[in-house]
């Protein structure tokens, strides 16, 4: 199913379609406007023409960063739990001998 997601960067409107259903695509783009809001604070003093660019690359690459850091504490809470899994398995093993 074909979804178009809208979103505004800039005071102009972008629209997107994707080939797959987004999840809270609202939620989405608000997450990414934020990101945008904070890039652009940085470079407050001169938002025009080529920082564009630039801002919208620091809000990519701080999204990148978040997203590295979400799956490392998800491959490390899977760690844990597995490791949980096999500690209470072998606890059932002893109590079963």
């Amino acid at each position: 199913m074909d979804e178009i997601v809208k979103i505004d960067f800039f005071g102009e409107e972008f629209r997107f379609k994707s080939d797959q259903y987004i999840e809270n695509a609202d939620a989405v783009v608000h997450c990414l406007e934020q990101h945008i809001e904070q890039a652009s604070e940085l470079f407050k003093q001169n938002a025009s023409g080529s920082n564009k660019i630039a801002v919208l690359l620091l809000a990519a690459i701080n999204l990148s960063k978040e997203l590295e850091e979400l799956k490392t504490k998800h491959h490390r809470f899977e760690k844990e739990v597995m490791n949980k899994i096999s500690s209470l398995a072998n606890k059932i093993d002893k109590g079963i001998e």
